[in-house]
């Protein structure tokens, strides 16, 4: 595939996945709303494009990485104008309902739509070790596979429109969980006496042992960093997503609507821009105690 890539949305996801692309030699059209992004996107060899419609007009995939639902539909209407985008892949988290009415208004006018949400964060998406979850046109997704390769390991779903974002809520209400819960035995223990450092080495060479304490706790919260690179308010957008999705599915939702009270909670406490590691700060003010460890 040596095309020009359109990619759509330069955030903290969207950067480095386009800097890859380009690091591997595909040429890449860049739209961003935010110019001055736009213009450092320009330095590192991307071809400006100053509208969505711009990018679809030029570029047959179109790759894009955007916060909300809102904002993939409203892209989604304008990629739909474009007279030469043949494929639309959505790396952002929109849901499956969402994803569902870009995939039809998309065939509506012939272009094919992957849904592709990610996990591994912004860290992940610098290393090129993404999680990418692909629903849509099997024959697309394997067009696709040296973009995929370079962004991650690419997972086919299925071909159901919005699998892959609800393959992508679960995955996140699991990530949510487990942060908040080690966030909580974490302060608990900490209360109690305990080192940070071993309680950390302990659940990690047991059965209590997560991504969470794995990583990001050693990463972001014991170093006092706060900066594993994906926000609150995307969290708890993610969260309120599965909890729609499962609800409409009607299904027991009990244990996802206290997490969601844990992440509404330290939005509102923290703001949306925080970084989601700081879901342990509004707990740690309650106890009175801060969870900090050496340098790993």
């Amino acid at each position: 595939m040596t095309e020009a890539i359109g990619f759509i949305g330069l955030g903290n996801m969207g950067w480095p996945m386009m800097d890859r692309l380009l690091t591997a030699g595909f040429p890449v059209l860049a739209f961003d709303v935010r110019e001055d992004v736009l213009a450092r996107a320009t330095t590192l060899g991307a071809q400006p494009a100053d509208s969505v419609r711009s990018v679809a007009e030029r570029a047959e995939t179109v790759l894009a990485s955007l916060p909300t639902p809102q904002v993939s539909e409203a892209v989604v209407a304008e990629v739909a104008t474009g007279s030469t985008v043949r494929r639309f892949v959505d790396l952002s988290t929109v849901g499956g309902q969402a994803a569902q009415r870009n995939h039809a208004a998309l065939g509506a006018k012939g272009i094919a739509a992957l849904d592709s949400p990610v996990s591994g964060g912004m860290h992940g998406a610098q290393a090129g070790t993404l999680a990418i979850m692909v629903s849509g046109p099997r024959t697309e997704f394997d067009s696709l596979a040296p973009v995929f390769e370079v962004l991650g390991r690419a997972i086919f779903v299925s071909e159901q429109p919005g699998a892959a974002q609800t393959m992508k809520l679960i995955n996140n209400l699991m990530a949510a969980t487990t942060l908040a819960a080690t966030a909580e035995v974490m302060v608990m223990g900490v209360k109690a006496g305990l080192s940070a450092d071993v309680i950390i080495d302990v659940l990690n060479a047991g059965s209590g042992g997560t991504h969470a304490s794995r990583d990001k706790f050693p990463r972001a919260v014991l170093p006092r960093t706060f900066d594993y690179g994906f926000s609150t308010g995307l969290m708890a957008k993610d969260v309120r997503l599965y909890l729609d999705e499962a609800t409409t599915l009607g299904l027991p939702v009990q244990m996802a609507e206290t997490v969601q009270r844990i992440w509404e909670h330290t939005l509102h406490a923290e703001g949306p821009e925080s970084d989601f590691t700081s879901v342990i700060k509004p707990m740690e003010e309650a106890a009175g105690v801060t969870v900090e460890g050496g340098p790993r």
